[in-house]
């Protein structure tokens, strides 16, 4: 699984922040991910902190997964600010999926505003072994990442021919 990165956002939010055309409406933008493999599935956690689970929006197109939300300050224009620093916008953040995932069992849950992504790994791009026939009318294996040595291997072989 590939991860989109593009310098350019980055900059631009960076020099935004330190010209002071950042604030609220800059930080809003940000999404701190963690993502990590854990057996057959990748597991992404996104800091969602006071979004309303209900503005929370996955979708995918073209292998690539867009999260979006929302995050709302209320109490109308009634409100005299003497400071705002918590961020409040549309959150927006793009993964670019590989071809080893399976895309029809993703599953999204959203708790204690943590946005949990579970992407299980594709059939095809799991370890397995593959049998091997020979001359003898055995079989063996041979593995291909789980667990099968070549000793394993000799030994069928040395098997079938006594």
């Amino acid at each position: 699984m590939a991860l989109t990165f593009d310098p350019f956002r980055e900059m631009d939010r960076m020099t935004a922040r330190l010209l002071g055309g950042g604030g609220a409406a800059a930080a809003s933008s940000w999404m701190p991910m963690d993502l990590y493999r854990a057996g057959d599935h990748y597991v992404v956690h996104v800091d969602l902190p006071g979004i309303d689970p209900g503005s929370i929006d996955l979708g995918i197109d073209a292998g690539t997964l867009t999260i979006q939300a929302e995050r709302t300050i209320g109490g109308g224009d009634q409100r005299q600010w003497i400071a705002q620093e918590r961020p409040a916008g549309r959150y927006m953040r793009q993964l670019s999926l590989g071809t080893d995932v399976d895309l029809d069992r993703i599953e999204a849950s959203y708790e204690h505003g943590v946005l949990t992504l579970t992407i299980p790994v594709a059939e095809r791009a799991k370890p397995r072994k593959i049998e091997v026939q020979h001359g003898g009318g055995g079989q063996s294996q041979i593995g291909t990442g789980q667990g099968s040595s070549e000793s394993e291997s000799s030994t069928a072989t040395a098997g079938s021919t006594s």
